[in-house]
């Protein structure tokens, strides 16, 4: 299930993954265009798509031209992408008939933003990862009108424990645990995010209408007062050093996953992840048997390389990450690295 972003994700430069980046070269995508034309929709790691072999070096690409591309993240629809190849290294400029104009007449809301906006808000200005007990004393909801078993957007709730004048609050689901496939371990305890809904009358219990409705929001799920959403700062870089760990869930409880869903990865701040970080997702191993005559001998396949995943949330012990690009099925316990 998607959830609509409502936030434009803007982005700021970490030095020390550029320059860890910085120390191979960069290689441009076969057929990348000589011009290109921004379209509203695009974003910073699809147009690089189009320019480069590995996307989230796009820092390096356009960086470089400090002249023309102060920000990468002032990029409008409308603007004219040039490449140049003239010099060692092949760099992006704007095109300069277009770029004054552009920049005085847009707002920055209407900027393209670096990652596909269709799936991570919730994640951002949501507690998703809590304390074990993170909602023992969280209101509750303990009746709906009319008895209704669920309840959908414009449903009207009866909840227990709101106190003070608090009006917008976010709905979730009891907690449940995540565990590192390697070890089996609790890493974490992940709220499900429900919906929104308002506080229409005080009392106890309170009656709340709710806003929006993610799925079914009934008896005993509990609220959250609603922060004010943040804007994160991005820029997409691979580790300084290396990190190895494995998908923990697939959000949603899917068994398998594609471009644009949210996974939870089983490494976290502890381990050396931060915002902005891209790992190259691997297909575990598995073990084949060849037979020739009475002769039988086991092989262990190579870990296969099928896609990218951009960590934009991270936790003590864990992290979410939101799937780019992908050849297969994206599935539990496969293996993210650094690329």
């Amino acid at each position: 299930m998607m959830i609509r972003i409502i936030s434009v994700l803007l982005l700021c430069f970490s030095s020390a993954g550029v320059l860890a980046q910085n120390a191979r070269p960069i290689h441009l995508a076969e057929n990348a265009p000589a011009r290109y034309t921004v379209v509203r929709g695009d974003t910073l790691w699809g147009i690089s798509g189009k320019y480069l072999t590995e996307p989230w070096r796009w820092p390096e690409l356009w960086r470089m031209n400090k002249a023309q591309i102060r920000n990468p993240h002032l990029i409008y629809p409308g603007q004219v992408l040039v490449l140049d190849r003239s010099g060692a290294t092949p760099q992006l400029r704007l095109e300069t008939a277009r770029l004054q104009p552009r920049i005085h007449s847009e707002q920055p809301s209407q900027a393209i933003p670096s990652i596909p906006p269709n799936a991570i808000e919730p994640f951002l200005s949501q507690p998703q990862v809590l304390e074990e007990d993170g909602l023992n004393s969280a209101p509750k909801i303990i009746a709906t009108q009319e008895d209704r078993v669920f309840l959908g957007a414009g449903g009207r709730a009866y909840v227990s424990g709101i106190t003070g004048d608090t009006r917008l609050w976010q709905v979730f689901r009891p907690l449940k645990p995540v565990t590192d496939p390697q070890t089996g371990e609790v890493i974490g305890h992940e709220a499900f995010y429900l919906g929104t809904a308002r506080l229409v009358a005080a009392g106890e219990p309170a009656t709340v209408d709710i806003l929006t409705a993610a799925r079914e929001i009934g008896v005993n799920d509990r609220l959250l007062p609603a922060p004010r959403p943040d804007v994160i700062s991005y820029v997409p870089h691979a580790p300084a050093q290396r990190i190895e760990g494995q998908i923990a869930a697939i959000y949603d409880g899917m068994r398998d996953g594609g471009k644009n869903f949210i996974v939870t990865l089983n490494r976290g701040r502890r381990d050396g992840l931060e915002r902005g970080h891209v790992l190259a997702l691997y297909r575990n191993s598995s073990e084949r048997v060849h037979r020739d005559g009475d002769e039988t001998t086991t092989f262990k396949l190579p870990a296969e390389r099928y896609g990218l995943v951009f960590v934009f949330s991270v936790f003590e012990r864990m992290s979410y990450a939101l799937v780019m690009d992908v050849t297969r099925a994206v599935q539990v316990s496969d293996i993210v690295r650094t690329p």
